[in-house]
């Protein structure tokens, strides 16, 4: 009998579940039900499971989440809403009795992460947060290298993650750009980073210490650097046709279905100028944290870089491990979601000490993230990788300790002091 999943929050990151669940895992999952606060949206999504040869399914409006699961009955919902209200429709599946799959980040804050572990206790029920770049292969060989004692004890790690002007500019248009709504890139982007950091060193974060600012995007930064012309929305404005940063909904018609289209519904503007007022995360970060362990992490993320992808070096005892990898740039829900991530070169270089370094070779991976994606649906909706040596599989205790040093960064950015992560939620 095929589990039954009901998803709340049809926007892009929803149609990378909602698809592979139809059209990839017809035989162990089934797709019962749909909730967002827009139904064009809630439309736009039936007609892609039409497109699928699938039958629509119920639609529901949010204030009638708590409908949606008394006629659908599933067994698993998940959450692919605003960041800032992953809590409010994780805490009520869990009290109505289902488990819970969730977008990353888990929530926003300490006070909503403390609510997802209180229903998680009062309910016995389970919470899965959807870390996709622990599939990646590469980033599992990372972990396996490690875990193999391949540089001994890790005592450094320097991680650096680049954005570059097209993918890393959207967070700038949307919904991202208030820090209310997201917990900025440290919580909304970085929690990936930071969950892979605890992953490879099976360990916690102790402390944090951060620094950061807008220092590209903004109409002052745009301003200081001599430019004069400027715009809200992309829609309609004169000034957008030459500006590279702008977004066009009405060129692609994915985004214009799904945004301009619905517009009419919730006045959520999907192409606001990167370069306005009233964007309140940060562009430019760098944080230090040390571990339980007793290793320290210097990590940087730059939202405005001629190319995407990561540089990562961990230092041991026995050596150094060298990564770099460059993926493809992409808009979200701008194409095919499979390309999402998607490589365009990686390495793994070993040093150890007194010998000479080794190119490690990486097992082939396709798909978005890496060749993340499709691993981890199979563990989702298929049937799943067992008894998973590498522990991929996260937790809601997982989806914590990746949020917890980006929350810990906001506070010291904020305050300019050293945050112990103890002190503002203890695990």
């Amino acid at each position: 009998m095929p589990k039954k999943y009901a998803l709340v929050g049809t926007g892009g990151r929803a149609i990378f579940f909602y698809t592979a669940i139809v059209r990839d895992f017809p035989k162990t999952a089934s797709l019962v039900g749909f909730c967002d606060t827009n139904q064009t949206r809630l439309n736009y999504a039936n007609s892609r499971l039409e497109a699928l040869g699938h039958d629509r399914i119920p639609t529901f409006l949010a204030s009638d989440f708590d409908k949606m699961i008394a006629e659908t009955k599933p067994d698993e919902v998940i959450v692919t809403t605003i960041d800032r209200t992953h809590n409010i429709y994780i805490v009520r599946a869990l009290e109505l009795g289902c488990n819970v799959i969730t977008e990353k980040p888990m929530t926003i804050d300490a006070p909503r992460c403390g609510e997802i572990f209180d229903a998680v206790e009062r309910s016995g029920r389970q919470v899965r947060v959807t870390f996709n770049y622990r599939y990646a292969p590469h980033n599992t060989k990372i972990y396996e290298l490690l875990s193999s004692g391949a540089i001994g004890e890790v005592h450094s790690v320097h991680f650096e993650w680049l954005l570059n002007t097209q993918h890393g500019a959207d967070y700038y248009r949307r919904w991202h750009r208030d820090k209310r709504n997201s917990g900025g890139l440290l919580v909304h982007k970085s929690t990936h980073h930071f969950d892979l950091v605890n992953f490879w060193l099976q360990s916690r974060p102790e402390t944090v210490v951060a620094m950061g600012d807008l220092r590209f995007y903004g109409r002052e930064n745009a301003e200081r650097r001599g430019e004069t012309k400027f715009y809200t929305r992309a829609y309609g404005s004169e000034a957008a046709q030459d500006d590279p940063f702008a977004l066009h909904l009405e060129r692609n018609p994915q985004l214009k279905a799904m945004y301009l289209d619905a517009e009419k519904e919730d006045a959520y503007f999907r192409d606001q100028s990167v370069f306005g007022d009233g964007i309140s995360i940060e562009d430019t970060m760098g944080v230090m944290v040390k571990y339980r362990s007793g290793a320290v992490l210097t990590y940087s993320l730059t939202s405005y870089a001629p190319w995407e992808g990561f540089r990562v070096m961990l230092n041991g005892s026995k050596g150094r491990l060298e990564v770099e990898v460059v993926e493809q740039s992409y808009v979200n829900s701008g194409g095919e979601q499979a390309l999402e991530g998607a490589l365009e070169s990686r390495s793994i270089l070993l040093r150890p000490l007194f010998g000479k370094p080794v190119e490690i070779e990486i097992p082939e991976g396709s798909g978005g993230h890496g060749g993340g994606d499709p691993q981890l649906l199979n563990d989702l909706f298929g049937e799943g990788p067992g008894d998973d040596p590498l522990r991929r599989a996260a937790s809601h205790v997982d989806g914590a300790l990746s949020i917890l040093t980006g929350i810990c960064a906001n506070q010291s950015i904020r305050t300019g002091s050293t945050v112990r992560v103890d002190d503002v939620f203890k695990i």
